[in-house]
């Protein structure tokens, strides 16, 4: 059976609707996205949370679909070109603005969906935040597991619930770890190839609305980033789990490749910029 793997990244997309920071105007939003100073802190992140772990994923074979405008400004847009040039998982999707927002998300995944797949995994990932390095390889596993379930809906959604919060602020950054339901990093929603839909049809807090969903806590498989340019600076339903404290810049490092001395010299750095 081929399951597909197909994520969407939102890099600073300008459109309508789809963000709880709301602008009167294009042009407000406009300004608002493409800040200078907001777009270094951006692709910091991006940089140095997101990427390590996609770069590491064991199972190379995946789809990330980045998804921003042609307007973006430089060097940014180049950098995207770039890493979409030398990273072979990577496909950059230059979408104009459109005022519905999952519409966007569609015109920018549906080119990837492969049509004679049997399953189409797909997922969202935030730009600030982190995927472990396994979870391509277990998204894909699992589902053998799932898929009596999935047939009787042919939608499912797989959660893993543990990961790690990280708070980045004037002192740094803070680490914690938590269960949380269905946050929007490594959930993946499973669909046939002919759905016409992606993640993002199916918001994260309320996708049980949708369709059945399993949950599968035993390995911490996401982390969440949470700084001052948040669109939601939610945590999300949950509650921390005990432990891991001293044991963190390891746990950061294996499982995300993220460095967590650099990322906390980083956070001061733009915290006071």
């Amino acid at each position: 059976m081929r399951v597909q793997m197909l994520g969407l990244c939102r890099f600073s997309y300008l459109g309508g609707r789809g963000f709880q920071v709301m602008h009167e105007s294009l042009e407000q939003r406009r300004a608002f996205l493409y800040d200078p100073a907001r777009l270094a802190r951006r692709w910091f992140w991006f940089e140095h949370v997101a990427l390590p772990g996609w770069l590491a994923q064991t199972d190379p074979d995946f789809t990330l679909v980045l998804m921003t405008g042609p307007d973006l400004p430089e060097p940014w847009l180049s950098r995207l070109r770039e890493l979409a040039g030398i990273m072979p998982q990577l496909r950059l999707a230059l979408v104009p603005p459109m005022e519905r927002h999952v519409e966007a998300c569609m015109v920018a995944v549906a080119p990837h969906v492969e049509a004679g797949a049997d399953v189409v995994g797909h997922f969202r990932h935030d730009d600030d935040d982190a995927v472990a390095v396994d979870y391509i390889r277990d998204a894909r596993r699992d589902f053998a597991a799932m898929q009596p379930l999935w047939q009787q809906r042919r939608r499912l959604s797989c959660d893993y619930s543990r990961g790690v919060v990280l708070r980045a602020g004037a002192g740094g950054i803070d680490a914690e770890l938590r269960m949380i339901h269905n946050a929007s990093a490594a959930l993946t929603i499973y669909l046939p190839p002919d759905a016409g839909r992606c993640a993002l049809h199916f918001p994260h807090w309320k996708v049980a609305m949708s369709m059945p969903g399993v949950t599968l806590p035993g390995k911490v498989m996401y982390a969440r980033m949470l700084h001052r340019d948040n669109d939601s600076g939610a945590v999300g339903a949950g509650y921390p789990v005990e432990g891991q404290g001293a044991a963190m810049p390891a746990l950061l490092a294996d499982r995300f490749r993220i460095d967590l001395p650099g990322l906390d010299e980083g956070a001061r750095r733009l915290w006071q910029g």
